[in-house]
């Protein structure tokens, strides 16, 4: 975690130092910002690992400017998973070559900074539905691995997966935990496809006091 902590500080330091940030680097060159629209338009896609991810925005919290979605697809490889068996569904899953898992959202603020991590519900990522420990065993194959749109973001979103493991993790279970509540106060509906509830978890975060953490307990 402090290998990757030290490359989050890089990329990020090498855009500031020239007076960019991360969420620059998505909209450069992509005309007016517009809300739900992806950035890039077509999303970024490492067709060797099967990492995915975008940028966007679709909510009015005034700390939050947007927030990158992380994913890994099947691609076709040995998959570790099967998708959860949920008699309930009403909305269609992607499925085989298609089937996509989300990893972890990261807010980030209006200066291009990460503030928070979160976990949503299965139709604000229309992915295909795996259990929290499924898309557990899964967070270390996400890594974006070539140049476009940008290097520094490409390898500063690979590292923030890997600095922030544990805080995926919780979210993940808690997901769990929370779809399992929402299904007991909502008997016989689909809750993943339930509009009132969007975000099952959020958690804060700041990379300098993480590492700071991580430091000390390498120090003993």
């Amino acid at each position: 975690m402090l290998h990757a902590g030290d490359e989050v500080r890089s990329c990020m330091g090498a855009l500031e130092r020239v007076g960019l940030n991360l969420v620059g680097e998505m909209l450069k060159g992509q005309g007016d910002f517009v809300e739900l629209e992806h950035y890039p338009r077509d999303d970024v896609f490492d067709n060797e690992t099967f990492g995915q991810y975008y940028y966007h925005a679709h909510r009015s919290d005034i700390q939050e400017h947007g927030h990158f979605h992380t994913f890994l697809r099947t691609g076709g490889r040995a998959w570790p998973a099967e998708p959860l068996d949920y008699p309930l569904t009403s909305e269609p899953w992607p499925q085989g070559q298609d089937a996509i898992a989300h990893l972890a959202g990261i807010s980030m603020d209006a200066w291009g900074r990460p503030i928070g991590l979160f976990a949503a519900n299965r139709w604000v990522t229309g992915e295909t539905w795996y259990s929290a420990r499924d898309v557990i065993e899964m967070l270390p194959q996400f890594a974006i691995e070539h140049a476009w749109p940008s290097w520094p973001v490409n390898r500063w979103i690979s590292a923030m997966l890997r600095l922030f493991r544990p805080h995926i993790q919780a979210l993940l279970l808690h997901r769990d935990q929370m779809m399992e509540y929402w299904q007991q106060r909502h008997p016989g509906q689909d809750v993943l496809e339930d509009r009132n509830l969007e975000l099952t978890g959020y958690l804060p975060i700041s990379i300098d006091h993480w590492i700071a953490s991580l430091e000390q307990v390498q120090r003993g």
